[in-house]
């Protein structure tokens, strides 16, 4: 599937980040962009943005950690646009930085409602429309402390772990009825995200120069790559930014001076 003018893709924490950058580099193709996230305000104003710029794009306030809201964000695309093309699950917290005794029992556990049940809501959600149209993309944000602990992540690293599963259960289950399921590994990426973990002043990702980290506009273009038909080669695993196809890409972006 190529991303067209006809195209609806729905991003989940699009009110910031890796979200919002996604949304507006999809939104420059030409394609339809559902806005999701807890702050109305914050996606309503992007969605504005859009919109002046001549783009189409739906604003849906809502918590992934509910999966009522999903499924409402969802059921707008079907009943405004008749249909759903890509589902990016982006929406995730690092919180708690903290070491496993030391950790907040109900932030854990919040971690865990978002980053791993807001996935699964999202997939439950989209692939019965998706299963009906025959074709669809999910793409799900991943990391690469799903396979590598860090001190103080343990409930990032253990709920990207359960998101790559995820990625893998969907593909094995959908593909052959048309639907590609994928995850992206940005890398470190300058959003709030990064600030927090500098604080934290644990482990080595928070030592790092804000020089290091890429832009976020940078992974939205990446997203766009990885939705269309040059990324199926990756599809049922992750694509990471930091693999020689992925450092390829961020030079190309480079040279075109992140725009």
């Amino acid at each position: 599937m190529s991303i067209t003018n006809t195209s609806v893709i729905l991003i989940t924490g699009a009110s910031r980040g890796i979200g919002a950058a996604a949304a507006r580099a999809f939104a420059e193709t030409g394609a339809t962009v559902a806005l999701f996230a807890r702050s109305g305000e914050a996606v309503h104003r992007l969605a504005d943005e859009i919109r002046e710029r001549g783009g189409r794009a739906l604003a849906v306030a809502g918590d992934v950690g509910r999966a009522g809201d999903l499924a409402d964000a969802v059921g707008q695309c079907r009943d405004t646009y008749g249909r759903l093309d890509v589902l990016i699950n982006n929406a995730a917290v690092v919180d708690p930085i903290a070491r496993v005794d030391q950790s907040d029992t109900d932030a854990w556990s919040l971690a865990i409602d978002i980053n791993v049940k807001g996935v699964y809501y999202g997939l439950h959600a989209a692939l019965p429309i998706m299963l009906r149209q025959g074709a669809g993309t999910i793409i799900n944000i991943s990391s690469g402390a799903a396979s590598n602990a860090l001190e103080a992540w343990s409930a990032y690293c253990a709920s990207k772990a359960a998101v790559l599963s995820l990625t893998r259960s969907v593909h094995l289950e959908y593909a052959s009825h048309g639907i590609r399921s994928v995850g992206l590994s940005p890398g470190t990426v300058a959003t709030e995200m990064q600030r927090q973990i500098k604080s934290s002043g644990i482990n080595p990702v928070s030592q790092l120069d804000w020089s290091a980290h890429i832009p976020a506009e940078w992974v939205g273009r990446a997203l766009v790559w990885l939705a269309g038909e040059a990324g199926r080669e990756f599809d049922g695993g992750d694509f990471s930014l930091r693999s020689e196809r992925g450092r390829e890409l961020l030079a190309d972006f480079d040279k075109a001076g992140g725009h």
